[in-house]
Formats: structure tokens, C-alpha cells, sequence
């Protein structure tokens, strides 16, 4: 079966790692002409990190990425409110992890080209539109370097090219752009000391746009030495009638050491914090509505060309590794692709659109929200009902992660590459 894969992300290359390893091989397709390390901080939950361990990833995963052991929330003045284990302290068979965006993206695009081939990943071809033939789909592309039109048939085609999606624009015509909360998120990453215990994912704030957020993604490379810290400061901007500026500007060091200064937090230092970052840009925070289906006929949508959602909770980029194995367990296990597709969409989109909405409700952050309300920390009983609720909500508590039957097709994951715990 011919399958393409429009977007070369994390979600893009996890989707063909799980395709490949369900007995089929795809082929990715990337707009950008190279694809590079960049980026700042994200985190795997334990339910992503499974995923990537039974595709054999578990090695490479662990010498690029740090196990935070608990998520510390506080106030604005950085008295704790609520904190709790995390990864395999809570009791999950498998880590969470931080690690650099760019070091994860590299990782899967080397596992992609290993085992599919140098050829596998395309790059400098952009999307144009997608028709459907008597043989299944044919994907029309501008390529970049040429400035030539290009086509491609296949028999599948997915759409996993981000939250701009140039695929679900066409399914989405009269969509629009996507949704804004007024909040803009500075991040940067510095050579720092550890903070607190120093595998802390450390939350200081209350609503979002009054937010601090911090953790290693990197340790020291010497005893006693300076960690790779990813921070973000959420502020919040006033809307205006002008277009929304998503350049992700670089925020110069006098900005960023301006917005910090309203910060008063007793575990790091904030001006030292800025001085040493060596880049801070700006990103708006964006979701958009969830859509009534993804997939038509035999093309679907995965990661955040699905469902992207505003970073509470940590789950964007570990739905989206959880989607594409999904999606090549239902290929693998429907003699019809239209089928799978089908079945792909009613087994994950109900599911991410409740996060989506979920998020939009501050998911497990309403902790801190409330806290503030509540002018010190909520009765412990009420946060961890909030707590519990989130991950009941995503399926991530440790009896669903631990539990649920594997999505690796049996017989299928091929040339070595056995899972791990």
C-alpha cells in the first residue's frame, strides 16, 4: 500500500515509524528544504514514551532526554501549592521525559531514514492540494528548490503538516484562522543551575498570561555543573484588530529581562536567567475548535493538523505520537483502508477533542488558577480530584498507561527493532 505523509514533524515521523513497523512503508513529505535541530523544551508523558519504546526507541530516547521525578506547582510569590510524582515515581512502567524539541525531532528523523531509507523523507515540497483518482489519492506539490510542480499518487494520504494544515484547509475550507487566548509565551533556554531538586517540572503562576514555568531538559555535563534549563513567561497581550503577529519574534534581552522583573521568585534567579539565555522568541498561544471528523474516505488528519491544543497538561505532542500508532494498528487490522480511516477517527477523536476542550478549561493547571482565587492552596482532596480528572480525561493514569493492550501489530515490527520497557 502506497502512503504519504504530508509534514516531516515529530508527529509526521512517528506515524511512519509506526506504519513501517505495522508492515507498511510510507513515504514523508516535507515543505521545509532541510530539516533542523531546533526549538526549545517539550515533554513526553508516559503513555508517548511507551509508544516510542515499543517501536524501539527506548535507548535513544533515554541518552537525549531527562525524567523529571514530580511537577511542583506554586503561587505568584513561589510558595508551593500542589505537587505530585512523576513518570516511573508515580508508578508508570515507563519514564516521562524532557528533552529539546530539535534532539527529538533529529532522533526520529535518523530512526525514519534507518529503517524506511535515505529516501524516505523528502524535504522543499509544499502541499498544494490533494484529488482523488480511481486508484486512490494524487497529491499535487511545489518543489521548493525547482519551482516545479510536482505530483505523487498514493493509495493513503495523511495529513499531519501542523497547525496551519494546508490538508485540512482543503477538507475546511471556510475554517478560518486559528483560535488566540490574548496570551503570547516567551521561551528561551539557558545554562543554569538546577532549581529546586533539579528534576522539578517547576509551574509558578495562576491563569494563563500570569504564568513562569521551568525544568531541565539536559543535565549537567559535570557533577555540580549547569543543567540545560527551558523556561517559558506567559503574558498576556491586549487583542487588537490587526493581524495576529506569528513571526515568533526574537525577544531581545532587555524585553525579557523587563518581563521577568515583575517576577519575585525565591528558587532561581530571573535577571541571571535572561542574561544567559541565548535566544527568546515569542509564540502566540493557538488552538482551534475541534472538527466533527478527520478522516474523508482515504485521506485523514493526525497530530496537531487534528487537534492542536493550548500546553496544558503537557499532551500535545504525546497525542500526537499516540495517533500515528493508532492509525497503523487500524491499517494493519482493516482489509479496507477507507475502514481504517473510519475506524482511526472514532477511536481517537472523540477522545482529543475532549482535551481540547479540556485544555481550554486549563486541564490539571485549574489547580493553580484556583489556588489563586483561593488565596493559598486548595484542599488537597479538591486537587487531586482535578488532578485524577485530567488524566482520567486522557487516558494516562497509570492503570490505563500499564494496562492497556500493546498497539504493536504482532509480526510486523521488523529488522531488529523489538519493544522495551
Amino acid at each position: 500500500m502506497r502512503i504519504s505523509v504530508v509534514g516531516g514533524g515529530i508527529a509526521g515521523l512517528t506515524c511512519a515509524l509506526s506504519l513501517h513497523a505495522a508492515g507498511f512503508r510510507p513515504r514523508v513529505r516535507e515543505a521545509a528544504r532541510t530539516i533542523e535541530a531546533v526549538g526549545v523544551g517539550i515533554n513526553l508523558l508516559p503513555h508517548a514514551v511507551r509508544e516510542l519504546a515499543e517501536l524501539g526507541l527506548a535507548d535513544e530516547l533515554a541518552a537525549i532526554a531527562l525524567p523529571p521525578r514530580r511537577l511542583s506547582y506554586h503561587d505568584r510569590t513561589g510558595a508551593p501549592v500542589w505537587e505530585e510524582p512523576l513518570g516511573r515515581a508515580a508508578g508508570y512502567a515507563w519514564p516521562q521525559y524532557s528533552v529539546h524539541r530539535g534532539r527529538l525531532h533529529m532522533m526520529l528523523l535518523a530512526a525514519v531514514r534507518e529503517r524506511l531509507g535515505p529516501d524516505a523523507v523528502r524535504t522543499g515540497l509544499l502541499f498544494q492540494r490533494f484529488e482523488e483518482t480511481a486508484g486512490g489519492i494524487r497529491t499535487r506539490f511545489l518543489d521548493r528548490t525547482s519551482g516545479e510542480p510536482t505530483t505523487e499518487d498514493a493509495d493513503l494520504l495523511i495529513g499531519s503538516d501542523g497547525i496551519d494544515s494546508a490538508v485540512r484547509a482543503q477538507l475546511y475550507p471556510g475554517e478560518g484562522p486559528s483560535h488566540w487566548n490574548g496570551v503570547h509565551m516567551w521561551r528561551g533556554i539557558a545554562r543554569f543551575p538546577h532549581i529546586i531538586d533539579g528534576r522539578s517540572i517547576v509551574v509558578a503562576g495562576g491563569t494563563p498570561g500570569e504564568k513562569f514555568v521551568a525544568y531541565p531538559i539536559d543535565g549537567p555535563a559535570t557533577e555540580g555543573g549547569e543543567a540545560l534549563m527551558n523556561w517559558v513567561l506567559e503574558v498576556r497581550h491586549a487583542r487588537s484588530a490587526e493581524a495576529l503577529d506569528r513571526s515568533n519574534r526574537r525577544i531581545t534581552p532587555a524585553e525579557a529581562r523587563a518581563g521577568l522583573a515583575d517576577w519575585s521568585l525565591p528558587w532561581i534567579d530571573l535577571e541571571a536567567l535572561a542574561e544567559r539565555s541565548s535566544a527568546v522568541f515569542e509564540y502566540p498561544m493557538l488552538d482551534r475548535d475541534p472538527l466533527p471528523r478527520w478522516s474523508f474516505g482515504r485521506v485523514t488528519l493526525l497530530g496537531d493538523a487534528a487537534h492542536p491544543m493550548f500546553p496544558m497538561g503537557m499532551n500535545g505532542g504525546s497525542q500526537s505520537i499516540v495517533d500515528g500508532r493508532v492509525l497503523a494498528w487500524c491499517l494493519a487490522r482493516e482489509s479496507d483502508p477507507d475502514a481504517a480511516l473510519r475506524r482511526y477517527d472514532e477511536m481517537r477523536r472523540p477522545l482529543v477533542n475532549a482535551i481540547v476542550l479540556g485544555n481550554r478549561e486549563l486541564g490539571p493547571e485549574a489547580i493553580i488558577a484556583r489556588a489563586a482565587e483561593h488565596g493559598g492552596p486548595l484542599p488537597a482532596d479538591e486537587a487531586e480530584k482535578i488532578a485524577r480528572g485530567y488524566k482520567e480525561l486522557t487516558q494516562a493514569e497509570v492503570a490505563q498507561v500499564n494496562g492497556h493492550a500493546s498497539w504493536t501489530v504482532p509480526g510486523h515490527l521488523t529488522d531488529g527493532f523489538r519493544p522495551s520497557r
